[in-house]
């Protein structure tokens, strides 16, 4: 509906109502306020952070700075040009160096420079998912591909000196290995980079089962998450993974590796390149000629097919339904709350979680994407981790 020739304030507080409502989807609820998601997100942020006073027109002291001169203009965008992967905040800050005799545009300013003249790049926000959350699971079966794909490191063989170490990644449902590389580091950043190509070829599986060893498990993290795991739950896959001293439970992976060690392991000289193309061939083989036993002598590839969920790349931004209060985690593992610095964990450095309020703002649920991690009591200024589901 249109602004009615009522007092501003009295139409920001009647939002605020309906919005609390729940009733309505918050674009519809915007449009019918006449205005923008933006501003419609601002004032929603200004009550969750300051109660009805946040909701009070802002000083508009800067808005003279704010104006930006064609000189100005250009000469930020001439920056920008010669530094395309630099954000506003350094194009700012080299702008100030470089023009110390001038006044310097605030960021806002710099951003909406940048993006008129197209040299800023869209963030991709991943939109808000339902509150009834999956919980950290254990044993989760497949009953179709890409339900489960199960990970692992197997143990490594020296060829000519060099060390092969095969990281491998296998449909659970249908045999199919999609991948076994040999890798020359273990860490979280060189499985990533694994992982992206794969999805990009097969699209996101639901669930990925690994043992509790690095980089998949941090045994003193919070829910033993490391930023790989968590990376997985922000493109929506779960995380589950074998009880700890029970690799039987990640037993068809096992079982092939065990192939991999009767077949090729300390067989091929050459070292890795030699290898790797050996092993790509046997992998070939293995999935589209060698009848398997477990899915009734058929092939892997007679039963794989792509996920129907895509990978489009990773997400800058989370989104949270509306209600809930947003913060992001800290270089250290910590959220600000009220003034109070709250830990939550390392691994999701650089991410913002979701708070959802359930006893009048004293405790909250807090969540990572649709995730539940655990809960905040204000009152104790701490977190308490939701504790894994531990199978029968």
């Amino acid at each position: 509906m249109p602004w009615k020739e009522t007092d501003k304030m009295e139409q920001k507080e009647l939002f605020i109502q309906e919005m609390l409502k729940q009733e309505k989807p918050f674009k519809h609820l915007c449009a019918e306020f006449g205005i923008s998601e933006k501003t419609g997100h601002k004032w929603k942020n200004r009550f969750y952070e300051q109660g009805k006073i946040g909701l009070h027109e802002q000083s508009r002291a800067r808005l003279k700075q704010d104006m930006i001169d064609g000189d100005t203009a250009a000469e930020l965008i001439k920056i920008k040009n010669a530094h395309l992967a630099w954000g506003p905040k350094k194009i700012r800050e080299i702008y100030a160096k470089k023009k110390p005799q001038k006044d310097v545009p605030s960021l806002s300013s710099v951003k909406r420079i940048l993006d008129k003249a197209g040299l800023v790049k869209p963030r991709k926000t991943r939109p808000p998912a339902s509150s009834d959350c999956p919980r950290l699971q254990q044993q989760i079966q497949a009953e179709a591909a890409n339900d489960v794909w199960s990970i692992d490191f197997k143990g490594w063989w020296k060829s000519d000196g060099e060390i092969c170490e095969p990281f491998t990644v296998r449909d659970r449902h249908s045999r199919k290995i999609l991948c076994a590389r040999l890798m020359q580091s273990k860490t979280s950043v060189a499985v990533r980079a694994v992982m992206t190509d794969l999805f990009k070829t097969y699209g996101l599986p639901k669930v990925i089962h690994s043992d509790n060893g690095a980089p998949f498990a941090a045994p003193n993290g919070l829910l033993n998450l490391t930023t790989l795991s968590v990376w997985w739950i922000t493109l929506g896959i779960l995380p589950d993974r074998s009880l700890k001293g029970h690799p039987e439970q990640n037993g068809s992976l096992e079982r092939m590796h065990k192939d991999i060690a009767e077949e090729i392991e300390g067989k091929i000289p050459g070292g890795i390149a030699a290898n790797q193309a050996i092993l790509d061939a046997w992998v070939e083989e293995y999935n589209s000629v060698r009848p398997n036993e477990a899915i009734g002598m058929k092939t892997p590839d007679e039963l794989y097919e792509k996920s129907d969920r895509k990978y489009t790349g990773d997400y800058d931004e989370l989104e949270y339904p509306m209600g809930f209060l947003v913060r992001k985690v800290t270089r250290g593992g910590e959220i600000i709350l009220n003034g109070i610095r709250i830990t939550i964990g390392h691994a999701l450095r650089g991410w913002h979680v979701g708070l959802k309020p359930l006893d009048e703002g004293r405790t909250y649920h807090v969540f990572l994407a649709d995730f539940l991690l655990g809960t905040l009591e204000l009152d104790s200024c701490c977190f308490y981790p939701l504790e894994e589901l531990q199978s029968d």
